[in-house]
């Protein structure tokens, strides 16, 4: 059959792709638990999860980069809005719990 076909001769590049998405994985939970540490600086300091500034450096700057190497930057642009969503929204959950506890 024509996927049978298919898992044969694209099973090398689906290994590579697997692989490459185990690697994407480990750095994402590496940047999140830098996040959290960040939350509690924050917390700590009396900052703000979300800092305009910080924000259009972090999304502009992979746009930049990434949009050299031929990703398209409209892609990188939603992917690193999704990412700095969830960084604040962890953030916050995590201020909001400190902030509890120190009452």
């Amino acid at each position: 059959s024509n996927e049978k076909r298919a898992q044969a001769i694209l099973r090398p590049y689906r290994k590579q792709i697997d692989d490459l998405d185990d690697e994407i994985l480990k750095l994402l939970a590496q940047r999140f638990g830098i996040v959290r540490k960040v939350a509690r600086i924050k917390t700590k300091q009396g900052l703000p999860s979300y800092l305009y500034d910080r924000v259009m450096e972090v999304r502009n700057r992979c746009v930049r980069i990434g949009a050299k190497q031929g990703i398209d930057a409209a892609f990188l642009y939603g992917l690193y809005s999704a990412i700095i969503y969830h960084s604040c929204a962890t953030e916050d959950e995590i201020k909001m719990k400190l902030e509890k506890k120190s009452k």
